[in-house]
């Protein structure tokens, strides 16, 4: 049986209880992080309590200290012989009085969970989605335990016949897809969707920007129109299961694996093996 981490506590995975009055069970309130774990070793840990600190101060959510999370981490790593695995971080501000305004002292739940993990694909299809993303909500900026939007998008591509579902914001912009950051590449040059237009600042996603500008491949943050992707000779995705990955088909629009993600995906791979 698999060990987790909550609050604060290794305890066996059956005999966990989430109290029916947490405020991340009814409200969705609460945060996550997933992050991938090399050589029983979790890449990026840093990166990852940053953003969820960043998440926490947005929503006014007490968070332990990040020493206090990154011990749990290995703890749960060590105790269940993971070396090749995914582990999700969720915070959620526990339990409080019914209706939605928060507690005034919250006493939050705080779960670490490991899980073994299966080499990702080595190419990605998409679709684009009915579904839009609202680039004027907070929540788009952040790894908010409300998923909804992402869970129907990736559940009608996988219909479809689709991995992956790309989303437009409510301007018909493209922001990303419902597990991934999306980038382009146009005449050259690699592109990505800023913050403003719906995306969340994922980790690889600023690993990727950092590593073309090694590489010396020219890169930006712009706006990115639907039609763009009819002109880019490549299409990349990425996450921190996913790493980075070409997408080889969006709708019926085919691209191929190309040198720009090819070298990225290299230069990637090199940096998971220094963690």
């Amino acid at each position: 049986m698999a060990k987790i981490h909550l609050n604060g506590r290794l305890i066996e995975e059956d005999s966990a209880r989430i109290d029916p009055a947490d405020r991340g069970f009814l409200l969705a309130d609460g945060l996550f992080e997933t992050l991938r774990v090399y050589d029983g070793q979790p890449f990026m840990l840093e990166a990852h309590l940053t953003r969820l600190a960043q998440g926490a101060a947005a929503l006014g959510l007490p968070m332990p200290a990040a020493e206090v999370i990154a011990r749990a981490a290995r703890e749960t790593l060590a105790a269940n012989g993971f070396r090749q695995a995914s582990l999700r971080i969720t915070l959620t501000r526990g339990t409080g009085q019914r209706g939605l305004l928060p507690p005034a002292e919250p006493s939050p739940t705080f779960l670490v969970a490991g899980h073994p993990l299966a080499a990702p694909p080595a190419e990605l299809t998409a679709q684009i989605s009915s579904i839009r993303r609202n680039e004027h909500s907070p929540l788009s900026r952040l790894k908010s335990l409300a998923y909804l939007d992402n869970v129907l998008a990736l559940r009608e591509a996988a219909t479809a016949g689709f991995d992956e579902a790309l989303m437009l914001n409510a301007a018909g912009g493209l922001a990303g897809g419902s597990r991934s950051n999306l980038f382009l590449v146009l005449a050259g040059e690699l592109v990505t969707p800023p913050a403003s237009e719906g995306v969340l600042a994922g980790i690889v996603r600023r690993a990727i920007l950092d590593l073309s500008r090694e590489a010396g491949i020219a890169a930006r943050e712009t706006p990115l129109a639907l039609s763009d992707i009819e002109r880019a000779s490549e299409a990349l995705v990425c996450n921190s299961l996913l790493e980075i990955k070409p997408l080889v088909r969006v709708g019926e629009r085919r691209l191929g694996a190309g040198p720009v993600g090819r070298e990225l995906a290299r230069r990637y791979e090199l940096l998971t093996r220094q963690a």
